[in-house]
C-alpha cells in the first residue's frame, strides 16, 4: 500500500479514498503489534521504568480533560462491556490483579509501538505531500493509540491504589 502511495500523486484520492487508506494502514499497523501480544510478552521489550506511573496527578488531569473516561465507556458498549471479556482481564482475585496490569502493559505497549511507527510513515507521507492523508492517520492514531495509552495508565493507577490499600505487593 505504502509503494502504491509513494508512485502515485497526493490528488490521485479522493477524501473517502484517503479515509480508507489511513484506515487501513492504521489498522494494519496496529495489528501487527496486537496479534504478537497475544502470543508474545512483548511489554518486556520496553524497561520497566517506562511502565512506572510518575506524576499520577497530571496523568489523571491530562486524562480528564481529554476525556479518557468517555472513551473507556465507549470501549465498554461497544467491545469490552461482556462478562466474558471483563474477566479474561480481571476475575476478581489477587491473581487477577496480576494478570490485571500485565494485561495493561501489553496493551500500551501494542498501541505504543504502533503509534510510534504510524508517527514515522506519517512523516514519511508527509514529505511525499499527503497531507490529507496523514491528517486522517494522525486523527486515527490518537483515537485508535493515543488514548488507550493513556487508559491503560488509568487503569494502573486504580490498581496500584488497591495495592497500596492491602499494604503488600499484589
Amino acid at each position: 500500500m505504502l509503494k502504491l502511495l509513494i508512485a502515485t500523486q497526493p490528488d490521485d484520492y479522493s477524501l473517502l479514498a484517503n479515509f480508507i487508506i489511513a484506515f487501513l494502514i492504521t489498522l494494519f499497523v496496529t495489528g501487527i503489534f496486537a496479534f504478537i501480544g497475544f502470543v508474545f510478552p512483548t511489554h518486556r521489550i520496553l524497561p520497566n521504568r517506562y511502565y512506572r506511573l510518575k506524576n499520577v496527578k497530571a496523568l489523571t488531569t491530562i486524562s480528564n480533560i481529554l476525556g479518557v473516561k468517555y472513551f473507556k465507556y465507549l470501549l465498554l458498549i461497544a467491545f469490552w462491556g461482556t462478562k466474558k471479556n471483563k474477566t479474561k482481564y480481571f476475575n476478581g482475585t489477587k491473581k487477577g490483579l496480576t494478570n490485571f496490569v500485565y494485561q495493561t502493559k501489553q496493551s500500551e505497549f501494542g498501541h505504543f509501538a504502533a503509534l510510534v511507527i504510524l508517527l514515522i510513515l506519517s512523516i514519511g507521507l508527509l514529505l511525499q505531500g499527503y497531507l490529507l492523508l496523514v491528517s486522517i492517520i494522525t486523527i486515527i492514531n490518537i483515537i485508535g493509540n493515543f488514548y488507550p495509552i493513556l487508559l491503560q495508565r488509568q487503569h494502573r493507577i486504580r490498581v496500584d491504589r488497591i495495592r497500596n490499600s492491602f499494604k503488600t505487593p499484589i
